[in-house]
């Protein structure tokens, strides 16, 4: 087919590089057949020319999706992999390596022990967890210090599962985790990477909002960060935080306190007040001074954990598999994190049901969604004070809403996934309820959690976290 050709070119537009359609090109190299062998060939596609035709058509439409492929890469909103890398170079920047889910636990033991960086602790699902930042048991005790998950990923950490001294530490008696764990990522997602760059314009600056959050999210081990400039004569709260006027607020998850505040200095002048309940000092020990250094006090927010708790309803089709409660739980877990190449759930943002749907639909025909619903440790729907014994829970104060059937109960020393199943002399107040989990708990403050919302807001001070065993799956 030596010559002109009937099969229609690609075009350069200001739309782009624009490919012409598969059975267009079909249409012409059937032309260039023809054309070739004088007219007289039977078009048909099942005859020896035919299958040569839709050959030939494949490898044109092949050429032109690659050239399509490698005109979007050097388009930051469709480029991916290698493409993407290069892009982000010109900034400065690289993909994330996978990170590990962190989870604070408080330690006991002996006042006075030190319990050193590195110290290993396992929980009940097997998973190993290194202390990130060693602390001494203080005179209650007890101290809280930051563990991480010796695996990269978003491995779930139910509240109250890292309960095992894997690596013995004269004077380390005992751990828990009052919280569950913030999730870890998978090396840094198409989406997420962009989003960053996208930030990271801002990196350069000094003094903006956007160019402290671009720091801080550029710190090693940040999950997540949000930033707050309170310009205003009067201070204001937010989630439970007081901002001071003229004050500057850093939510971070995450990340080692020391860089994190760091970064915020570096970012915005020294005479800009700071506010969050994390306080570190920042030495200034740039070459125009010497000893002694000039140093500044940086305040932030770490992270605050807020639980969320699902309902998955799904239709009785019949079809449903007997794992039905894993595969769901993991197909939201996925989608949290947004180990999907989706967003994850984040700080200061607003979580909706819909953003599940994609991920537990497509786990087979067989999953046909009636509703997906949330609830949140930050509104519940009930606080009050209860003893429980066994799967027996004694309400004693009622301070503000109902409880029901349904709801998850959440207190200090509870797990995840503790539920009223049923009445017994409580009917809303106080009086007896009936658990689905045997515990034994001393007369304390909780909280309770119905899912019952399609879109949860995460407050400003807190970072969203979720475990598989909030998560309940009902076949309607």
């Amino acid at each position: 087919m030596s010559g002109t050709t009937s099969v229609p070119q690609p075009t350069f537009t200001t739309a782009g590089f624009v490919a012409p359609s598969e059975p267009d090109v079909l249409t012409g190299v059937l032309a260039d057949l023809q054309a070739a062998f004088g007219g007289k060939l039977n078009p048909a596609l099942e005859t020896p020319q035919g299958q040569l035709a839709s050959s030939f058509t494949a490898i044109i439409g092949d050429k032109d999706a690659q050239f399509l492929a490698l005109a979007n890469g050097v388009d930051p909103a469709y480029a991916f992999g290698r493409m993407q890398d290069a892009i982000a170079r010109i900034y400065f920047l690289s993909r994330k390596p996978a990170q590990p889910t962190t989870v604070t636990a408080t330690c006991t033991g002996l006042v006075g022990a030190v319990i050193p960086t590195g110290a290993i602790a396992q929980s009940q699902d097997g998973n190993l967890y290194a202390c990130t930042e060693g602390g001494t048991i203080g005179l209650g005790g007890t101290v809280d210090l930051p563990f991480a998950n010796l695996v990269t990923g978003p491995i779930a950490c139910a509240a109250h599962a890292l309960s095992i001294i894997y690596q013995v530490v004269p004077g380390w008696d005992t751990i828990d985790n009052a919280a569950d764990g913030v999730l870890g990522t998978d090396v840094e997602s198409r989406a997420a990477f962009e989003l960053r760059r996208s930030l990271s314009v801002s990196l350069n600056a000094v003094g903006s909002v956007g160019a402290v959050q671009a720091a801080v999210l550029n710190v090693p081990g940040v999950l997540d960060a949000h930033t707050v400039d309170n310009d205003s004569n009067s201070p204001v709260t937010l989630d439970g935080v007081t901002i001071g006027a003229h004050s500057l607020y850093v939510c971070a998850a995450g990340g080692d306190p020391q860089a994190i505040a760091q970064a915020i200095w570096t970012k915005k002048a020294p005479g800009c007040g700071t506010a969050g309940g994390t306080t570190e000092t920042v030495v200034d020990n740039n070459s125009g001074y010497a000893l002694p250094y000039p140093t500044y006090t940086v305040k932030f927010q770490t992270a605050i954990p807020q639980t969320f708790v699902f309902l998955v309803t799904l239709a009785d089709t019949g079809a449903v598999p007997g794992d039905v409660q894993t595969l769901v739980s993991d197909a939201i877990i996925t989608a949290f994190s947004g180990a999907d190449g989706g967003s994850r759930a984040r700080i200061g943002s607003s979580v909706y049901a819909s953003r599940f749907y994609y991920g537990v639909s497509n786990l087979g025909l067989w999953s046909e969604i009636v509703s997906i619903q949330m609830g949140a440790s930050t509104a519940p729907d009930a606080s009050f004070t209860a003893s429980i014994a066994t799967t027996v829970m004694t309400v004693s104060a009622v301070a503000s809403g109902t409880l029901a059937v349904g709801q998850t109960i959440m207190g200090a020393g509870l797990p995840d996934g503790v539920q009223i199943i049923s009445l017994g002399t409580g009917a809303g107040g106080t009086g007896t309820y009936n658990l689905n989990l045997p515990q034994t708990i001393s007369s304390e403050a909780m909280v309770a959690v119905i899912p019952n919302d399609s879109v949860v807001t995460v407050g400003v001070a807190h970072v969203p976290v979720i475990s598989s065993a909030n998560i309940t799956v009902a076949i309607v």
